[in-house]
């Protein structure tokens, strides 16, 4: 089975091309469900290459560190990456852990939010669905790549493996348990489980429980599979992958344990009554929005009375005024004809009282 192809000095993987497919549709739904919530949809593109070159750096780092026991049948050993520290950028030669790339992006995500000022849990909870359809998909380029499958099986979905990709020991076995699908399957169950309480039982959740959730689901399913897995990572005589997955599935379990049945978070105990708290807040808006349009016409009809009120003794003062003219005017008038005739009176009445002046007659006879 072909792993690539070429465009001209360039090899492009299939594996590369699964894995970016996964990554870009678990990040469209990641942005429906913040989009859902009243997010940014826009920061899930953003903290995208955040969490693929975290990812790949963790990832990259936990096979280092891990290697597989057919990988260290072939030299790809801890010590044979850190005397030969430029093969370690080399991820088509050995591979990548999902363990390391959890890890490398829950990093990444903690920085980029510590930049932005957003909350971590709030996207960690977001990110978890999206997350495991990631996986889902990019389990397909092991299938691809004809690696991490299970133990010889006789079932109807048992897969072939080439001769060349077989492990030491099982070099004359065809059929092997296809453990790549198996956790796709798990994967997108889980998926539409975290989806599923995101639209419909958001409100009983606390801020960090679908992604602790995720830390139990995930780890849970990888726990399992391991049993299947004929190419285990051992380190001090332990599968560090089954180990690490079990102890991740159980710490995270007690904490939503912990969080909700001994000693909740503060911000949480009102969880279920934000709902209630939200509609009467949306209820007293729309209540004001209408006392205010109401009250609009109202407020108008009080500011023309209030004119009126105004202009009114206006009015009432200039008819006065007219009056009080008039009635000055009619004063004068009366004052004037009366000092006239306490004028000519006096006059009149010294000549009608000067007594006439005696006649005198002449001395001598009259004649009669």
């Amino acid at each position: 089975m072909p792993q690539g192809f070429q465009i001209g000095p360039l090899t492009i993987r299939y594996y590369a091309i699964i894995i970016m497919t996964g990554a870009l549709l678990g990040c469209w739904l990641v942005s429906r469900l913040a989009k859902r919530a009243g997010k940014d949809p826009e920061i899930v593109w953003d903290v995208l290459p955040w969490l693929l070159i975290g990812g790949i750096i963790g990832a990259r780092l936990w096979h280092v560190f891990t290697p597989s026991a057919s990988n260290a049948a072939m030299g790809l050993t801890t010590h044979y990456y850190l005397t030969h520290p430029l093969e370690i950028a080399m991820i088509w030669k050995g591979g990548l852990g999902i363990p390391g790339g959890v890890i490398g992006g829950v990093i990444a995500l903690l920085i980029y939010t510590k930049i932005r000022k957003e909350s971590f849990l709030d996207w960690a909870d977001f990110i978890a669905p999206g997350l495991l359809i990631g996986q889902a998909i990019g389990r397909w380029g092991n299938f691809v790549n004809q690696e991490v499958y299970g133990g010889p099986s006789n079932l109807p979905w048992a897969i072939s493996i080439d001769p060349l990709y077989r492990l030491p020991g099982f070099e004359n076995v065809e059929k092997y348990h296809p453990l790549f699908l198996y956790e796709s399957i798990l994967n997108f169950i889980a998926a539409g489980v975290l989806v599923l309480i995101h639209r419909k039982w958001k409100k009983k959740f606390f801020t960090g429980d679908i992604f602790l959730l995720y830390l139990v689901l995930y780890p849970t399913i990888r726990f399992f599979l391991e049993f299947l897995r004929l190419d285990p990572s051992p380190v001090a005589g332990f599968n560090i992958n089954q180990s690490f997955m079990g102890l991740i599935a159980i710490v995270s379990a007690l904490i939503l344990v912990y969080r909700h049945f001994i000693h909740p978070p503060k911000q949480v105990e009102t969880v279920e009554e934000v709902g209630a708290v939200a509609d009467a807040a949306n209820e007293t808006l729309e209540s004001a929005e209408e006392v205010v349009e109401s009250g609009q016409s109202e407020i108008e009809a009080a500011g023309e009375k209030a004119l009126e009120v105004v202009e009114q003794p206006v009015d009432a003062v200039e008819e006065p005024i007219t009056v009080v003219n008039e009635a000055a005017e009619a004063i004068e008038t009366a004052v004037t004809e009366e000092l006239a005739e306490e004028t000519e009176e006096p006059v009149e009445t010294q000549l009608e009282d000067t007594p006439e002046a005696p006649t005198e007659e002449p001395d001598g006879p009259k004649a009669e």
